[in-house]
């Protein structure tokens, strides 16, 4: 009888072993390469929102689209109480009402909200409202800045602060924030103090240590946070939200101001460092 060849038990493992070995050698790498491509194809859906945004205002007179969806769920109704009277959102409400647990919405429920929303006829692609390392079933991802059009806040009523109209910008569009990669979707604008020196929304940390934001000018960026507070904060806040971000170093209050001063143009107050 002829005897047959092949591999041995040992043989065997030794080949398991190598490739497991590669594997660890590799994973960090194709993980690194698969978050580019994600943040290469969210910084694209930002700038044609951003895109879509400028639009808006050159068909309507310059009036900046409303940013504070607020009310039912799935609706798209302006709010008279919040200043945006028969001012329909950019999107609908694609929020839970119990976000801070965690809950989301329905796809079909947050496809309704953005198909109601005044910015709908100007980017007619869903992909274009998330994010693509968004969880399963996130179809909104992106919030406007309170700044442009969003919820006013406190003491925001100097001229070019808070926006209605894109005339209204003092200085240059490329520093005046439009959209941030939130990552999961919270009630009304994408919220920052003006007159102190805090966070108010928790700051993001969606690929690597940053996010992407657009801006007025059409263009969208990766901002990478500089205060190791800011990072570590911003990762442990996934899905829910406290408002209690620290700012215990001179980079975590360089990460707080440029945020502040591309919502709302300037400093309202006098900062602890520069």
């Amino acid at each position: 009888m002829k005897k047959r060849k092949g591999f041995t038990l040992i043989e065997l493992l030794v080949v398991i072993a190598i490739i497991a070995v590669l594997m660890v050698i590799l994973m960090p790498a194709l993980k690194r390469a698969k978050e580019q491509g994600q943040r290469a194809v969210c910084i694209s859906n930002m700038k044609q929102l951003a895109l879509c945004w400028i639009l808006y205002c050159d068909d309507n007179d310059d009036k900046i689209v409303n940013g504070a969806p607020l009310g039912t769920e799935g609706t798209a109704i302006g709010d008279s109480g919040t200043g945006h009277a028969n001012e329909i959102p950019w999107i609908g409400v694609a929020f839970s009402g119990q976000y801070t647990q965690g809950v989301q919405l329905s796809e079909r429920t947050q496809i309704d909200a953005i198909r109601r929303g005044g910015l709908w006829p100007y980017a007619l692609d869903l992909k274009l409202y998330s994010c693509p390392s968004g969880y399963r079933g996130e179809m909104v991802t992106y919030a406007a800045f309170d700044g442009v059009n969003g919820l006013r806040r406190n003491n925001t009523t100097k001229r070019g602060c808070y926006l209605k109209k894109r005339t209204e910008i003092r200085g240059a569009q490329a520093l005046r924030m439009v959209y941030i990669d939130e990552g999961w979707v919270t009630p009304d604008s994408f919220a920052v103090n003006y007159d102190n020196e805090a966070w108010w929304d928790d700051p993001t940390v969606r690929h690597g240590d940053g996010t992407n934001i657009a801006f007025a000018d059409g263009r969208a960026e990766y901002h990478k946070w500089k205060g190791t507070e800011t990072i570590m904060f911003g990762r442990n806040q996934d899905r829910t939200h406290t408002s209690a971000c620290p700012t215990d170093t001179d980079e975590g209050k360089q990460d707080l101001h440029y945020i502040q001063k591309g919502c709302w143009g300037d400093l309202g107050y006098t900062p602890s460092v520069w």
